[in-house]
């Protein structure tokens, strides 16, 4: 009986239509590990430091 389950498996992999299907599917899930990995290396980037000191920039002088 599993001869026969194995040759059922076998034969449905060479079907084009089942070999797309699982290559299709096998993208999906490659693509949300890699979403999933990107999500988690942007989150762990630290806060971007400020270029100028705090005491720049603070005031205009319209004066001049």
């Amino acid at each position: 009986m599993a001869v026969n389950l194995a040759s059922g498996a076998i034969a449905a992999l060479n079907n084009p239509a089942t070999s797309d299907a699982v290559s299709i599917a096998m993208l999906k899930k490659s693509l949300t590990a890699q979403e999933t990995s990107a999500a988690q290396l942007l989150q762990a980037l630290p806060a971007p430091l400020p270029r100028n000191p705090p005491h720049l920039g603070n005031n205009v002088d319209t004066f001049a």
